[in-house]
């Protein structure tokens, strides 16, 4: 592969990560505790699915799920913070709005962290049956503190992907 179709792939990949941000943001939206929860899950796991796809490498959709559960378990205390603000949303009125308001700035972030961990390992030569979560745990936290300056509007550290 030339070095202008490897950029171009690049370019594709963080298209396909932004796509999905947008996606799990809105699904941050659904009112209901825990639905939410599910409906990004499912749109994190078809993003790394597309991801996989445009690398040319196979895709399992339990084994993805697994290393997601698993990524997101190291940010205890950002995952407790996804959990609660859907939790949130089951205390009629200010709980609704508040978890509305939460939810988004970490399923995106998340997103974001996810679809940059999975880019640079497809990169790297990688598949899905090989990722070792526990390997990228902390490149996986400075991706999602850096899709938190994005969803938030922050200027984040690195340049723009």
């Amino acid at each position: 592969m030339t070095e202008e179709e490897m950029a171009a792939r690049r370019v594709e990949a963080s298209s396909i990560v932004n796509t999905y941000m947008g996606w799990s943001a809105g699904a941050s939206f659904i009112p209901l505790p825990w639905v939410d929860l599910a409906a990004v899950t499912l749109i994190q796991i078809k993003m790394v699915g597309d991801l996989a796809s445009l690398y040319q490498v196979p895709f399992s959709r339990n084994v993805v799920k697994t290393i997601v559960a698993g990524l997101l378990g190291s940010l205890v205390p950002a995952g407790l913070a996804r959990g609660a603000s859907s939790l949130l949303k089951s205390v009629p009125g200010i709980g609704t709005i508040l978890g509305v308001l939460t939810a988004p700035v970490f399923t995106t972030a998340s997103t974001y962290a996810i679809g940059k961990v999975f880019i640079q390992h497809f990169e790297a030569g990688g598949t899905v049956l090989n990722f070792d979560p526990d390997a990228m745990r902390e490149h996986f936290k400075e991706e999602f503190e850096e899709g938190v300056s994005k969803a938030s509007g922050k200027s984040g550290s690195k340049a723009a992907a």
